[in-house]
């Protein structure tokens, strides 16, 4: 839980995607189980007892980091998937990246005014995805009670441009202060 060393078990990789990018690879956290486990642990303990009905979570890091809390805190999981992932009717959001753009749908049943919705992604950038996602989750009449990272990267300043979507809570592991 609090106290975990996570930053140890992330993997940089420079110039990836792109030359002046330093890519965060998760994966070598989640190999570890005892690092896996705290993580989910430490983000269903921050909204445990809220009430949470759905967890959101974006392709596809975020279905590896939201399915486990959803699974923690008894709630449903909403898999945000890029365009023409998903077989039924959808919704859509476009969304500007740090480099390029895209865009997110979930299905148009997923989500309606009795859910109470978590935010789940592996991390936040410039904001823009979780935005599209805030967007979406608001557009069906659910309730936004958090959004959850399991890392920040801070000299972004993401939580300036999600503070102009949502005052809800913004909750993350492992927050990164420099490039």
């Amino acid at each position: 839980m609090a106290g975990f060393d996570y930053e140890s078990l992330i993997t940089d990789i420079p110039d990836y995607p792109s030359e002046g990018v330093v890519f965060k690879d998760i994966t070598t956290l989640l190999k570890d189980g005892e690092g896996f486990h705290s993580m989910v642990d430490e983000i269903a303990a921050e909204f445990e007892g809220r009430g949470i009905t759905k967890v959101v979570g974006a392709e596809a890091r975020g279905f590896m980091v939201g399915a486990p809390v959803a699974y923690k805190l008894g709630a449903g999981f909403v898999p945000a998937r890029k365009l023409g992932k998903l077989p039924r009717a959808t919704i859509s959001e476009s969304y500007s990246l740090e480099y390029g753009s895209d865009a997110l749908e979930i299905h148009e049943d997923a989500l309606d005014e009795n859910d109470v919705v978590l935010l789940v992604d592996d991390l936040v950038a410039t904001g823009g995805t979780c935005v599209a996602q805030i967007h979406m989750v608001e557009r069906m009449g659910a309730k936004l009670e958090g959004l959850a990272f399991l890392m920040e990267l801070e000299f972004l300043h993401p939580r300036e441009f999600i503070a102009q979507a949502t005052d809800a809570e913004v909750f993350s592991v492992v927050k990164v202060a420099g490039e």
